[in-house]
Protein backbone atom coordinates (compact mmCIF):
# COMPACT_ATOMS: atom_id res chain seq x y z
CA UNK A 1 0.00 0.00 0.00
CA UNK A 2 2.86 2.41 1.00
CA UNK A 3 4.56 2.00 -2.40
CA UNK A 4 1.47 2.46 -4.26
CA UNK A 5 0.58 5.25 -2.31
CA UNK A 6 3.78 6.83 -2.69
CA UNK A 7 4.61 6.21 -6.54
CA UNK A 8 1.12 7.64 -7.24
CA UNK A 9 1.50 10.71 -5.22
CA UNK A 10 4.66 11.03 -6.90
CA UNK A 11 3.75 11.42 -10.51
CA UNK A 12 0.37 12.98 -9.72
CA UNK A 13 2.65 15.61 -8.50
CA UNK A 14 4.43 15.50 -11.79
CA UNK A 15 1.43 15.81 -13.58
CA UNK A 16 0.47 18.63 -11.99
CA UNK A 17 4.06 20.16 -13.19
CA UNK A 18 5.16 20.58 -9.54
CA UNK A 19 9.46 20.63 -9.64
CA UNK A 20 10.83 17.58 -9.19
CA UNK A 21 13.16 18.25 -6.46
CA UNK A 22 10.19 20.07 -4.39
CA UNK A 23 7.79 16.48 -5.68
CA UNK A 24 10.50 14.27 -4.47
CA UNK A 25 10.35 16.01 -1.15
CA UNK A 26 6.50 16.50 -0.45
CA UNK A 27 5.88 12.40 -1.21
CA UNK A 28 8.76 11.65 1.26
CA UNK A 29 7.08 13.86 4.50
CA UNK A 30 3.65 13.01 3.48
CA UNK A 31 4.22 9.22 2.88
CA UNK A 32 6.34 8.95 6.49
CA UNK A 33 3.97 11.21 8.26
CA UNK A 34 1.07 9.09 7.03
CA UNK A 35 2.56 5.10 7.40
CA UNK A 36 5.59 5.67 9.45
CA UNK A 37 6.29 6.51 12.90
CA UNK A 38 9.62 7.80 11.62
CA UNK A 39 10.74 11.19 12.64
CA UNK A 40 10.60 14.21 10.15
CA UNK A 41 13.90 15.20 10.96
CA UNK A 42 15.22 12.43 8.90
CA UNK A 43 14.77 13.66 5.57
CA UNK A 44 17.19 16.56 6.83
CA UNK A 45 19.59 14.36 8.10
CA UNK A 46 19.82 11.91 4.80
CA UNK A 47 19.53 14.91 2.70
CA UNK A 48 22.41 16.82 4.39
CA UNK A 49 24.33 13.36 4.27
CA UNK A 50 23.50 12.23 0.66
CA UNK A 51 25.39 15.75 -0.80
CA UNK A 52 28.11 15.38 1.85
CA UNK A 53 30.17 13.14 -0.71
CA UNK A 54 33.35 13.57 -2.25
CA UNK A 55 32.80 12.44 -5.68
CA UNK A 56 29.33 14.78 -5.96
CA UNK A 57 32.08 17.17 -6.04
CA UNK A 58 33.22 16.39 -9.70
CA UNK A 59 29.77 17.30 -10.66
CA UNK A 60 29.83 21.10 -10.56
CA UNK A 61 33.40 21.12 -11.91
CA UNK A 62 32.65 19.15 -14.89
CA UNK A 63 29.27 21.33 -15.28
CA UNK A 64 31.53 24.93 -15.22
CA UNK A 65 34.48 22.96 -17.21
CA UNK A 66 32.08 22.20 -20.22
CA UNK A 67 30.79 26.10 -20.07
CA UNK A 68 34.47 27.35 -20.01
CA UNK A 69 34.92 25.42 -23.09
CA UNK A 70 31.57 26.18 -24.76
CA UNK A 71 32.86 30.13 -24.35
CA UNK A 72 36.47 29.57 -24.96
CA UNK A 73 36.48 28.48 -28.43
CA UNK A 74 37.32 24.76 -27.94
CA UNK A 75 33.88 23.49 -29.21
CA UNK A 76 34.82 25.66 -32.72
CA UNK A 77 37.79 24.60 -33.25
CA UNK A 78 36.96 20.81 -33.09
CA UNK A 79 34.13 21.43 -35.74
CA UNK A 80 36.44 23.02 -37.93
CA UNK A 81 39.22 20.21 -37.60
CA UNK A 82 36.83 17.51 -38.00
CA UNK A 83 34.92 18.89 -40.92
CA UNK A 84 38.44 19.15 -43.14
CA UNK A 85 37.98 15.23 -42.66
CA UNK A 86 34.38 14.71 -43.30
CA UNK A 87 32.24 17.70 -43.74
CA UNK A 88 32.19 17.26 -47.62
CA UNK A 89 30.43 14.11 -47.98
CA UNK A 90 27.19 13.74 -47.89
CA UNK A 91 25.41 14.50 -44.71
CA UNK A 92 29.03 15.74 -43.62
CA UNK A 93 27.71 18.08 -41.56
CA UNK A 94 25.53 15.59 -39.44
CA UNK A 95 28.69 13.68 -39.23
CA UNK A 96 30.70 16.51 -37.72
CA UNK A 97 28.33 16.88 -35.35
CA UNK A 98 27.80 13.93 -34.23
CA UNK A 99 31.71 13.07 -34.12
CA UNK A 100 32.11 16.71 -32.24
CA UNK A 101 29.15 15.95 -29.78
CA UNK A 102 31.51 12.34 -29.23
CA UNK A 103 34.19 14.07 -28.58
CA UNK A 104 33.16 17.23 -26.39
CA UNK A 105 31.64 14.92 -24.03
CA UNK A 106 35.06 13.31 -23.38
CA UNK A 107 35.33 16.83 -21.80
CA UNK A 108 32.02 18.22 -20.63
CA UNK A 109 30.42 15.08 -19.11
CA UNK A 110 27.07 16.50 -19.42
CA UNK A 111 24.44 16.03 -22.18
CA UNK A 112 23.15 19.49 -22.13
CA UNK A 113 26.42 21.16 -21.74
CA UNK A 114 27.27 19.32 -25.33
CA UNK A 115 23.90 20.27 -27.02
CA UNK A 116 24.70 23.82 -26.12
CA UNK A 117 28.13 23.98 -27.18
CA UNK A 118 28.28 21.93 -30.64
CA UNK A 119 24.73 23.00 -31.84
CA UNK A 120 25.34 26.48 -31.36
CA UNK A 121 27.58 26.44 -34.34
CA UNK A 122 26.28 23.54 -36.35
CA UNK A 123 22.31 23.73 -36.17
CA UNK A 124 22.93 26.97 -38.24
CA UNK A 125 25.24 25.58 -40.77
CA UNK A 126 22.78 22.74 -41.29
CA UNK A 127 20.18 24.63 -41.83
CA UNK A 128 22.23 27.26 -44.23
CA UNK A 129 23.15 24.17 -46.19
CA UNK A 130 20.06 22.74 -46.81
CA UNK A 131 19.21 20.54 -43.63
CA UNK A 132 15.80 20.36 -42.15
CA UNK A 133 15.31 22.84 -38.82
CA UNK A 134 13.94 19.86 -37.48
CA UNK A 135 16.60 17.32 -38.58
CA UNK A 136 18.76 19.34 -37.94
CA UNK A 137 17.65 19.97 -33.89
CA UNK A 138 16.97 16.39 -33.45
CA UNK A 139 20.21 15.07 -34.59
CA UNK A 140 22.12 17.65 -32.45
CA UNK A 141 19.78 16.37 -29.39
CA UNK A 142 20.29 13.07 -30.35
CA UNK A 143 24.03 13.22 -30.77
CA UNK A 144 24.33 15.24 -27.26
CA UNK A 145 22.78 12.29 -25.13
CA UNK A 146 25.94 10.72 -25.56
CA UNK A 147 27.63 13.40 -23.44
CA UNK A 148 26.40 11.07 -20.28
CA UNK A 149 28.02 7.64 -22.01
CA UNK A 150 31.24 8.52 -23.06
CA UNK A 151 33.26 9.20 -19.81
CA UNK A 152 33.67 11.38 -17.73
CA UNK A 153 29.91 11.58 -16.89
CA UNK A 154 27.84 12.98 -14.47
CA UNK A 155 25.21 10.55 -14.51
CA UNK A 156 27.90 7.74 -13.67
CA UNK A 157 29.40 9.76 -10.59
CA UNK A 158 25.90 9.86 -9.28
CA UNK A 159 24.97 6.53 -9.97
CA UNK A 160 28.57 4.77 -8.74
CA UNK A 161 28.56 7.10 -5.13
CA UNK A 162 24.65 5.63 -5.09
CA UNK A 163 25.57 2.03 -5.54
CA UNK A 164 29.44 2.01 -4.25
CA UNK A 165 30.41 1.03 -7.51
CA UNK A 166 33.49 2.28 -9.05
CA UNK A 167 33.11 5.44 -10.91
CA UNK A 168 36.80 4.47 -12.51
CA UNK A 169 35.69 1.34 -13.85
CA UNK A 170 31.87 3.02 -14.99
CA UNK A 171 34.42 5.33 -16.88
CA UNK A 172 36.20 3.02 -18.72
CA UNK A 173 33.12 0.69 -19.56
CA UNK A 174 31.02 3.71 -21.04
CA UNK A 175 33.67 3.92 -24.29
CA UNK A 176 32.47 1.24 -25.79
CA UNK A 177 28.41 1.89 -25.98
CA UNK A 178 29.00 5.18 -26.35
CA UNK A 179 31.09 5.19 -29.38
CA UNK A 180 28.31 2.70 -30.52
CA UNK A 181 25.59 4.64 -30.14
CA UNK A 182 28.24 7.52 -32.32
CA UNK A 183 28.44 5.15 -35.05
CA UNK A 184 25.16 4.08 -35.46
CA UNK A 185 24.05 7.52 -35.23
CA UNK A 186 25.92 8.65 -38.28
CA UNK A 187 24.65 5.34 -40.14
CA UNK A 188 21.52 6.59 -39.79
CA UNK A 189 22.38 10.59 -40.51
CA UNK A 190 24.22 9.04 -44.06
CA UNK A 191 20.63 7.18 -45.02
CA UNK A 192 18.41 10.49 -44.34
CA UNK A 193 21.27 13.07 -45.69
CA UNK A 194 21.24 10.16 -49.21
CA UNK A 195 17.10 9.89 -49.23
CA UNK A 196 16.54 13.84 -48.72
CA UNK A 197 20.15 14.95 -50.73
CA UNK A 198 21.77 17.00 -47.62
CA UNK A 199 25.18 17.70 -49.37
CA UNK A 200 28.36 18.38 -47.50
CA UNK A 201 29.68 21.76 -46.67
CA UNK A 202 33.06 22.26 -48.88
CA UNK A 203 35.42 20.44 -51.09
CA UNK A 204 37.75 18.05 -49.48
CA UNK A 205 40.23 20.20 -48.42
CA UNK A 206 43.92 20.73 -49.01
CA UNK A 207 46.85 19.15 -46.26
CA UNK A 208 48.04 22.71 -45.64
CA UNK A 209 44.19 23.19 -44.55
CA UNK A 210 43.99 20.08 -42.82
CA UNK A 211 47.63 20.94 -40.88
CA UNK A 212 46.53 24.28 -40.02
CA UNK A 213 42.91 23.34 -38.77
CA UNK A 214 45.02 20.66 -36.75
CA UNK A 215 47.28 23.53 -35.47
CA UNK A 216 44.81 25.30 -34.25
CA UNK A 217 42.31 22.67 -32.36
CA UNK A 218 45.95 21.06 -30.75
CA UNK A 219 44.55 22.42 -27.74
CA UNK A 220 41.23 21.10 -27.50
CA UNK A 221 41.92 17.86 -28.95
CA UNK A 222 44.58 17.65 -25.84
CA UNK A 223 41.91 18.21 -23.14
CA UNK A 224 40.09 14.93 -23.17
CA UNK A 225 43.83 12.80 -23.14
CA UNK A 226 45.09 15.08 -20.30
CA UNK A 227 41.50 14.75 -18.28
CA UNK A 228 40.99 10.93 -18.62
CA UNK A 229 44.53 9.77 -19.43
CA UNK A 230 45.23 11.11 -15.47
CA UNK A 231 42.41 9.48 -14.29
CA UNK A 232 43.31 5.66 -16.10
CA UNK A 233 46.66 6.05 -15.57
CA UNK A 234 45.67 6.79 -11.49
CA UNK A 235 47.57 10.30 -11.54
CA UNK A 236 44.12 11.56 -10.03
CA UNK A 237 40.60 10.21 -9.04
CA UNK A 238 37.40 12.07 -11.12
CA UNK A 239 37.05 14.60 -8.63
CA UNK A 240 40.67 15.97 -9.28
CA UNK A 241 39.91 15.55 -12.95
CA UNK A 242 37.26 17.69 -12.64
CA UNK A 243 38.96 20.51 -10.98
CA UNK A 244 42.18 19.94 -13.24
CA UNK A 245 39.60 19.77 -16.39
CA UNK A 246 38.60 23.57 -14.96
CA UNK A 247 41.93 24.67 -14.69
CA UNK A 248 42.74 23.70 -18.55
CA UNK A 249 39.33 24.82 -19.96
CA UNK A 250 39.97 28.53 -18.82
CA UNK A 251 43.78 28.43 -19.43
CA UNK A 252 43.26 27.35 -22.72
CA UNK A 253 40.03 29.42 -23.47
CA UNK A 254 41.38 32.58 -21.61
CA UNK A 255 45.45 32.77 -22.62
CA UNK A 256 45.77 30.50 -25.32
CA UNK A 257 42.37 31.12 -27.70
CA UNK A 258 41.80 34.56 -26.23
CA UNK A 259 38.09 34.11 -26.40
CA UNK A 260 36.83 33.61 -22.46
CA UNK A 261 36.82 37.39 -21.50
CA UNK A 262 35.81 38.21 -18.26
CA UNK A 263 32.14 38.52 -18.53
CA UNK A 264 31.85 35.17 -20.13
CA UNK A 265 33.72 33.78 -17.12
CA UNK A 266 31.33 35.29 -15.21
CA UNK A 267 28.68 33.75 -17.27
CA UNK A 268 29.83 30.36 -17.31
CA UNK A 269 30.64 30.20 -13.38
CA UNK A 270 27.28 31.37 -12.79
CA UNK A 271 25.28 28.96 -14.69
CA UNK A 272 27.16 26.26 -13.03
CA UNK A 273 26.35 27.33 -9.86
CA UNK A 274 22.53 27.58 -10.47
CA UNK A 275 22.53 24.26 -12.59
CA UNK A 276 24.43 22.63 -9.32
CA UNK A 277 22.11 24.37 -6.95
CA UNK A 278 19.11 22.57 -8.59
CA UNK A 279 21.04 19.57 -9.26
CA UNK A 280 22.08 19.61 -5.06
CA UNK A 281 18.89 20.15 -4.21
CA UNK A 282 17.37 16.99 -6.02
CA UNK A 283 20.31 14.96 -5.15
CA UNK A 284 19.37 15.58 -1.50
CA UNK A 285 16.47 15.21 -1.24
CA UNK A 286 16.17 12.02 -3.39
CA UNK A 287 18.61 10.59 -1.01
CA UNK A 288 16.09 11.10 1.52
CA UNK A 289 13.46 9.18 -0.63
CA UNK A 290 16.03 6.55 -1.40
CA UNK A 291 16.72 5.88 2.73
CA UNK A 292 12.41 5.70 2.89
CA UNK A 293 12.04 3.56 0.75
CA UNK A 294 14.93 1.07 1.95
CA UNK A 295 13.47 1.48 5.48
CA UNK A 296 10.17 0.61 4.43
CA UNK A 297 11.53 -2.37 2.29
CA UNK A 298 9.93 -0.83 -0.81
CA UNK A 299 12.83 -2.23 -2.93
CA UNK A 300 12.67 -5.67 -2.11
CA UNK A 301 8.29 -5.69 -2.28
CA UNK A 302 9.05 -4.24 -6.04
CA UNK A 303 10.95 -6.88 -6.57
CA UNK A 304 9.13 -9.37 -5.26
CA UNK A 305 6.38 -8.01 -7.72
CA UNK A 306 8.78 -7.89 -10.64
CA UNK A 307 10.21 -11.70 -10.54
CA UNK A 308 6.94 -13.21 -9.89
CA UNK A 309 5.95 -12.11 -13.17
CA UNK A 310 8.58 -14.17 -14.79
CA UNK A 311 11.65 -16.17 -13.71
CA UNK A 312 13.73 -15.77 -17.14
CA UNK A 313 16.23 -13.41 -16.87
CA UNK A 314 16.00 -12.30 -20.11
CA UNK A 315 11.71 -11.25 -19.94
CA UNK A 316 12.92 -9.72 -16.71
CA UNK A 317 15.71 -7.81 -18.32
CA UNK A 318 13.45 -6.96 -21.08
CA UNK A 319 11.06 -5.13 -18.56
CA UNK A 320 13.53 -3.02 -16.88
CA UNK A 321 14.62 -1.60 -20.11
CA UNK A 322 10.87 -0.87 -21.08
CA UNK A 323 10.31 0.69 -17.43
CA UNK A 324 13.95 3.27 -17.50
CA UNK A 325 12.84 3.96 -21.06
CA UNK A 326 9.41 5.22 -19.52
CA UNK A 327 10.49 6.83 -16.57
CA UNK A 328 13.25 8.85 -18.63
CA UNK A 329 10.54 10.25 -20.79
CA UNK A 330 9.17 12.21 -17.97
CA UNK A 331 11.99 12.60 -15.24
CA UNK A 332 15.48 14.09 -15.18
CA UNK A 333 18.23 11.39 -15.17
CA UNK A 334 19.89 12.28 -11.63
CA UNK A 335 16.95 11.85 -9.12
CA UNK A 336 16.09 8.82 -11.77
CA UNK A 337 19.41 7.26 -11.20
CA UNK A 338 19.14 7.97 -7.03
CA UNK A 339 15.27 6.53 -6.84
CA UNK A 340 15.46 3.54 -9.05
CA UNK A 341 19.04 2.16 -8.46
CA UNK A 342 18.00 0.53 -4.94
CA UNK A 343 15.18 -1.15 -6.19
CA UNK A 344 16.17 -2.39 -9.61
CA UNK A 345 19.98 -3.30 -8.84
CA UNK A 346 19.14 -6.01 -6.74
CA UNK A 347 16.69 -7.45 -8.99
CA UNK A 348 19.58 -7.39 -12.16
CA UNK A 349 22.32 -8.71 -9.42
CA UNK A 350 20.34 -11.63 -8.60
CA UNK A 351 20.03 -12.99 -12.64
CA UNK A 352 24.19 -12.31 -12.32
CA UNK A 353 24.68 -8.97 -13.94
CA UNK A 354 27.27 -6.84 -12.50
CA UNK A 355 26.75 -3.46 -11.20
CA UNK A 356 28.70 -1.78 -13.20
CA UNK A 357 26.39 -3.45 -16.54
CA UNK A 358 23.75 -2.10 -14.95
CA UNK A 359 24.73 1.53 -14.33
CA UNK A 360 25.59 1.41 -18.24
CA UNK A 361 21.84 -0.12 -18.78
CA UNK A 362 20.18 2.67 -16.39
CA UNK A 363 22.44 5.37 -17.85
CA UNK A 364 21.49 4.36 -21.82
CA UNK A 365 18.05 4.24 -21.04
CA UNK A 366 17.55 7.18 -19.10
CA UNK A 367 19.40 9.09 -21.49
CA UNK A 368 17.24 8.36 -24.25
CA UNK A 369 14.90 10.37 -22.60
CA UNK A 370 16.95 13.64 -23.30
CA UNK A 371 15.20 13.42 -26.72
CA UNK A 372 11.88 12.08 -25.99
CA UNK A 373 9.10 14.20 -24.66
CA UNK A 374 7.83 15.66 -22.46
CA UNK A 375 10.86 15.96 -20.54
CA UNK A 376 13.02 15.91 -23.68
CA UNK A 377 15.59 18.51 -22.16
CA UNK A 378 18.33 18.62 -24.87
CA UNK A 379 15.09 19.15 -27.41
CA UNK A 380 14.47 22.24 -25.55
CA UNK A 381 18.06 23.01 -25.43
CA UNK A 382 18.53 22.29 -29.41
CA UNK A 383 15.06 24.27 -30.24
CA UNK A 384 16.19 27.49 -28.14
CA UNK A 385 19.31 27.37 -30.50
CA UNK A 386 16.66 27.65 -33.82
CA UNK A 387 14.79 30.32 -31.38
CA UNK A 388 17.91 32.22 -31.25
CA UNK A 389 17.75 33.87 -34.63
CA UNK A 390 14.50 35.71 -33.42
CA UNK A 391 16.59 36.66 -30.30
CA UNK A 392 19.28 38.08 -32.53
CA UNK A 393 16.16 39.96 -34.22
CA UNK A 394 15.92 41.37 -30.52
CA UNK A 395 19.47 42.30 -30.03
CA UNK A 396 19.96 44.28 -33.14
CA UNK A 397 16.52 45.89 -32.80
CA UNK A 398 17.81 46.65 -28.83
CA UNK A 399 21.45 47.70 -30.16
CA UNK A 400 20.39 49.51 -33.39
CA UNK A 401 17.79 51.86 -31.16
CA UNK A 402 15.24 50.64 -33.65
CA UNK A 403 12.82 49.56 -30.65
CA UNK A 404 11.95 53.82 -29.22
CA UNK A 405 11.18 54.51 -32.78
CA UNK A 406 9.25 51.75 -34.35
CA UNK A 407 6.88 52.10 -30.91
CA UNK A 408 6.71 55.98 -31.50
CA UNK A 409 5.61 55.56 -34.97
CA UNK A 410 3.34 53.00 -33.50
CA UNK A 411 1.53 54.51 -31.07
CA UNK A 412 1.35 57.95 -33.51
CA UNK A 413 -0.73 55.70 -36.29
CA UNK A 414 -2.81 54.37 -33.94
CA UNK A 415 -2.91 56.84 -31.67
CA UNK A 416 -6.47 58.50 -33.15
CA UNK A 417 -7.96 54.98 -33.11
CA UNK A 418 -10.11 53.64 -30.05
CA UNK A 419 -8.54 51.19 -27.97
CA UNK A 420 -10.56 48.45 -29.50
CA UNK A 421 -9.01 49.37 -33.06
CA UNK A 422 -5.31 49.74 -31.87
CA UNK A 423 -5.73 46.82 -29.92
CA UNK A 424 -6.95 44.41 -32.41
CA UNK A 425 -4.36 45.88 -34.72
CA UNK A 426 -2.34 43.93 -31.99
CA UNK A 427 -3.95 40.94 -32.47
CA UNK A 428 -4.09 41.17 -36.77
CA UNK A 429 -0.23 41.78 -36.70
CA UNK A 430 0.85 39.20 -34.52
CA UNK A 431 -1.41 36.83 -36.40
CA UNK A 432 0.66 37.44 -39.60
CA UNK A 433 3.96 37.52 -38.02
CA UNK A 434 3.09 33.68 -36.67
CA UNK A 435 3.06 32.75 -39.97
CA UNK A 436 6.66 34.12 -40.11
CA UNK A 437 7.78 33.35 -36.68
CA UNK A 438 6.07 30.00 -35.81
CA UNK A 439 7.59 29.62 -32.63
CA UNK A 440 5.76 31.34 -30.34
CA UNK A 441 8.56 31.53 -27.29
CA UNK A 442 10.69 33.33 -30.65
CA UNK A 443 7.88 35.81 -31.92
CA UNK A 444 7.14 36.95 -28.13
CA UNK A 445 11.12 38.05 -27.44
CA UNK A 446 10.34 39.69 -31.52
CA UNK A 447 7.09 41.68 -30.42
CA UNK A 448 6.41 42.09 -26.99
CA UNK A 449 9.43 44.46 -26.08
CA UNK A 450 7.50 47.04 -28.33
CA UNK A 451 3.85 45.62 -28.08
CA UNK A 452 4.18 46.27 -23.74
CA UNK A 453 5.60 50.33 -24.13
CA UNK A 454 2.76 50.69 -27.08
CA UNK A 455 0.12 49.69 -24.81
CA UNK A 456 1.56 52.23 -22.21
CA UNK A 457 1.35 54.95 -24.53
CA UNK A 458 -2.36 53.85 -26.24
CA UNK A 459 -3.62 53.18 -22.56
CA UNK A 460 -4.29 49.61 -23.15
CA UNK A 461 -3.81 47.25 -20.12
CA UNK A 462 -0.44 44.77 -20.79
CA UNK A 463 -2.98 42.10 -20.20
CA UNK A 464 -5.15 42.92 -22.91
CA UNK A 465 -1.76 43.50 -24.82
CA UNK A 466 -0.46 39.90 -23.53
CA UNK A 467 -4.01 38.64 -24.46
CA UNK A 468 -4.12 39.97 -28.31
CA UNK A 469 -0.58 38.34 -28.74
CA UNK A 470 -2.01 34.86 -27.20
CA UNK A 471 -4.79 35.09 -29.72
CA UNK A 472 -2.44 36.02 -32.54
CA UNK A 473 0.19 33.06 -31.65
CA UNK A 474 -2.25 30.73 -30.37
CA UNK A 475 -4.66 29.38 -32.62
CA UNK A 476 -3.24 30.62 -36.24
CA UNK A 477 -0.42 27.53 -35.96
CA UNK A 478 -3.27 25.73 -37.16
CA UNK A 479 -3.42 27.87 -40.43
CA UNK A 480 -0.26 28.47 -41.25
CA UNK A 481 1.93 25.81 -43.26
CA UNK A 482 5.37 27.88 -42.28
CA UNK A 483 4.71 25.77 -38.66
CA UNK A 484 6.31 22.49 -39.23
CA UNK A 485 4.39 20.70 -36.15
CA UNK A 486 1.09 21.11 -39.06
CA UNK A 487 2.99 19.63 -41.52
CA UNK A 488 4.06 17.02 -39.48
CA UNK A 489 0.65 16.42 -38.49
CA UNK A 490 -1.19 16.51 -41.65
CA UNK A 491 1.78 14.35 -42.96
CA UNK A 492 1.11 11.21 -40.04
CA UNK A 493 -2.48 11.90 -40.97
CA UNK A 494 -2.39 11.41 -44.90
CA UNK A 495 -4.25 14.33 -45.19
CA UNK A 496 -3.54 16.85 -47.95
CA UNK A 497 -2.87 20.58 -47.25
CA UNK A 498 -5.84 21.11 -49.69
CA UNK A 499 -8.23 19.21 -47.91
CA UNK A 500 -6.61 20.38 -44.12
CA UNK A 501 -7.55 23.90 -45.39
CA UNK A 502 -10.99 23.50 -46.93
CA UNK A 503 -11.75 22.22 -43.47
CA UNK A 504 -9.73 24.72 -41.33
CA UNK A 505 -10.29 28.18 -43.49
CA UNK A 506 -14.03 28.37 -42.27
CA UNK A 507 -13.26 27.03 -38.47
CA UNK A 508 -10.47 30.12 -38.67
CA UNK A 509 -12.99 32.74 -39.42
CA UNK A 510 -14.92 31.85 -36.89
CA UNK A 511 -12.08 31.61 -34.41
CA UNK A 512 -11.39 35.21 -35.54
CA UNK A 513 -14.31 36.64 -35.17
CA UNK A 514 -14.81 34.94 -31.44
CA UNK A 515 -11.21 36.07 -30.63
CA UNK A 516 -12.08 39.75 -31.56
CA UNK A 517 -15.14 39.53 -29.42
CA UNK A 518 -12.95 38.85 -26.11
CA UNK A 519 -10.49 41.61 -27.11
CA UNK A 520 -13.63 43.84 -27.38
CA UNK A 521 -14.54 42.36 -23.62
CA UNK A 522 -11.06 43.30 -22.87
CA UNK A 523 -10.88 46.49 -24.11
CA UNK A 524 -14.45 47.22 -22.23
CA UNK A 525 -13.92 46.00 -18.78
CA UNK A 526 -10.28 47.21 -18.66
CA UNK A 527 -8.66 43.84 -18.03
CA UNK A 528 -6.07 43.40 -15.82
CA UNK A 529 -3.95 44.91 -13.88
CA UNK A 530 -3.01 42.24 -11.71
Amino acid sequence: MEAVFLFGLFILLLMLSVPIGYAIGMVTLVTMLHFTSMPTLMIAQNSIAGVDSFPLLAIPFFMLAGNLMSGGGIAKRLVNFFECFIGHITGGLGMVTIIVCMFFAAISGSAVATVSAVGAFMIPQMVEHGYSKPFSAALTAAAGTIGVIIPPSVPFVIYGVVSGASITSLFTAGFLPGILMGVALMIVCFIVSKKRGYRGSTEPPSASVIWATFKDAIWAILSPVIILGGIYSGKFTPTEAAVISVVYSYVVGRFVYKELDGSSTYKALKDAIVINGATTFMVGLSTAFAALLTMEQIPMKIAGFITSISQNGFVILLLINLLLLLVGMFIDNIPATIILTPILLPICRKFGMSPITFGIMLTMNLAIGFCTPPYGINLFVATAIIIGVARSIQWVMNQGSLVDPLVYYLASFMGEASAFVSASGMFVINFFINALIPSGSGQAMAVMPIMIPLSDMLGITRQTAVLAFQFGDGISNTLWFTNGTLLIYCSLGKVPLKIWYKFIIPLQIFFFVMQLAFLYYAVMTGYGPF
